[in-house]
């Protein structure tokens, strides 16, 4: 039985499969293949792309999505092994999956970390004791990484530019009014080189390094893929010959745990915006963003609303992607998808 929590554990063959099925599927929306079945997607966070998304997918491919909201309308969940629970969860992560893996046919997870202690977070221990427990295939909808939306990049940047191998794309850290998930940062990385990208990471210093692994991945994707990872604390060299910009905001690592520190750090750097001025140093560059998105703060009005912007191409990918991660995880042959 396969899930789908990371990219990394995905070929490039396996994942590129699965974006032709998203291609065939964005041309045919309605095909009834997966008629009966049920897919339980559970929201720990808010969620307005990947509810949707998910919720239509579903419907789209003849499906039922049950949306539940553990804490809002179901039981608050416990998640760690031998805790003693006199806290605010009525259940276990282990009844939760095995119940929900007898009424569906597949499980889905939205578990934002709770920024206190990297060194737990790190280990993905939300989605990691769903797998652990369920016997249905399980979909991570956004832990500390967001493998949906790393697909629905890449669709993107395939419909725009082609062959993304080669391609020059930087990832911009930009300022936020409170630190935020590294997820999505660290899923562009790993995609990006994963295709053969050469790939920038644009940060104001050290301290917003990702993590480690996901650094680490990113490196030996590129080796493998003949494409190429750096980092750079230089605005005009990181937008220098960019094709594709990405903006994301997240915390620093070094202030993990601590609101007010990170907070302090990074209003020195406002000046991370992206604006027209930037992106006229890179090389007619695609912009890009995971949403939601503050303008004027992460991105000027005349970003967002320019014709290089492809953050709302992105956005409806994700319906499509997904679609075709649902059928490979549940066995449709792609033969099956009409084109």
């Amino acid at each position: 039985m396969r899930h789908f929590i990371t990219t990394a554990d995905w070929s490039k063959d396996e994942l590129q499969s699965v974006l032709q099925v998203a291609d065939r599927l964005k041309q045919d929306r309605n095909q009834c293949l997966l008629d009966g079945k049920t897919v339980a997607l559970l929201f720990l966070n808010p969620s307005l792309r990947t509810r949707a998304s998910f919720q239509i997918g579903a419907h789209q491919l003849g499906a039922q999505a049950v949306v539940l909201e553990p804490g809002n309308g179901a039981w608050g969940i416990e998640f760690d092994q031998g805790t003693v629970m006199d806290g605010t969860a009525e259940e276990h992560i282990s009844e939760v999956a095995a119940v929900l893996s007898r009424y569906c046919d597949m499980i889905c997870m939205r578990a934002f970390p709770m920024f206190q202690d990297w060194s737990y977070d790190r280990t993905d221990p939300w989605i990691t004791a769903l797998v652990r427990h369920a016997s249905v295939p399980v979909i991570n909808m956004e832990t500390i990484v967001h493998p949906c939306q790393e697909l629905a990049l890449m669709q993107t940047l395939r419909e725009k530019l082609g062959e993304p191998a080669g391609r020059n794309l930087t990832v911009t850290w930009t300022w936020h009014p409170k630190p935020l998930n590294t997820a999505v940062a660290n899923s562009v990385i790993m995609i990006a080189t994963k295709f053969g990208m050469n790939v920038r990471l644009l940060i104001p210093n050290s301290d917003y390094l990702l993590d480690e692994s996901f650094m680490a991945a990113a490196r030996n994707n590129a080796a493998d893929a003949d494409g190429s990872f750096e980092v750079t604390h230089d605005i005009d060299a990181g937008y220098a010959g960019a094709d594709v910009v990405y903006a994301k905001s997240w915390g620093p690592i070094t202030f993990y745990g601590d609101a007010d520190g990170a907070s302090n750090l990074s209003e020195k750097y406002k000046h991370f915006i992206v604006d027209e001025d930037k992106m006229s140093k890179s090389n007619n560059a695609l912009f890009s963003h995971c949403l939601p998105l503050r303008r004027n703060i992460k991105a000027t009005d005349g970003v967002m609303d320019s014709e290089f912007c492809v953050a709302i191409d992105e956005a409806e990918n994700r319906l499509h992607v997904q679609k075709a991660m649902m059928l490979h995880l549940l066995g449709v042959n792609a033969s099956e998808v009409r084109s």
